[in-house]
C-alpha cells in the first residue's frame, strides 16, 4: 500500500473542498487496510476487543447511513446490520454473523457513500437538520465524519498490522 493509492487532500483549497477531500482521504485509507485480505482475515479481531476490519467497514455503512441519511436527510432509513437495533444512540455494524462477507460489506458501504454524496451536494455547509432538540450543520457532520474515520481507521492500521504485518497509510 502506498498514499499514491488514495487522494491527497488539497494544501490550499476552499473550506467545502478541504472537508469533502479529508473525508474522501479517510474513506480510501479504510478500503485501502482491508485490501487484498481475504473473507477470514478481516474477520480476525484483535484479543480481548471483539472488533474486526470487516465490522469496521459494516459500521461505517451503518455510520454514513446514519448521519446523511437519517440526521441530514431526514429519510426513515432502518439499520443496516440489525433491523431492530435503535437507531437513537450507537450506529452499530460490528458485530458479524455467518453471512457477513466483504463484497457485501464493501457493496453496501459504497452505496451509502454515494447516498452521502448526493444528500451534500444539494446543500451548504450552514444548512442544517433536526438533531437532538438542536440543529446540526452540513459543516458538522463532516467535521464530525472525518473524526469518525480517523479514529476507526487508526484502529484498521492496528489491526492490518496483527493480521499480516502491513502499515503505514
Amino acid at each position: 500500500m502506498t498514499t499514491n493509492e488514495r487522494p491527497m487532500p488539497p494544501l490550499n483549497a476552499d473550506e467545502r473542498t478541504t472537508m469533502e477531500a479529508w473525508l474522501d482521504f479517510y474513506r480510501a485509507t479504510l478500503a485501502l487496510k482491508c485490501q487484498g485480505l481475504d473473507d477470514t482475515q478481516l474477520r480476525i479481531a484483535a484479543a480481548p476487543s471483539a472488533l474486526t476490519l470487516l465490522g469496521l467497514l459494516q459500521h461505517m455503512a451503518e455510520v454514513e447511513r446514519n448521519w446523511f441519511r437519517r440526521v441530514l436527510a431526514g429519510e426513515p432509513a432502518p439499520p443496516i446490520y440489525d433491523p431492530h437495533a435503535d437507531t437513537s444512540g450507537h450506529d452499530g455494524g460490528f458485530e458479524l454473523s455467518d453471512d457477513s462477507s466483504y463484497d457485501n460489506a464493501l457493496t453496501t458501504w459504497q452505496d451509502e457513500i454515494a447516498y452521502a454524496r448526493r444528500h451534500c451536494a444539494a446543500r451548504e455547509l450552514d444548512d442544517t437538520s433536526p438533531f437532538m432538540d438542536s440543529r446540526v450543520s452540513l459543516r458538522w457532520i463532516y467535521t464530525h465524519m472525518i473524526a469518525e474515520y480517523a479514529r476507526h481507521c487508526g484502529h484498521a492500521d492496528l489491526l492490518r498490522e496483527r493480521i499480516d504485518g502491513t502499515t503505514g497509510v
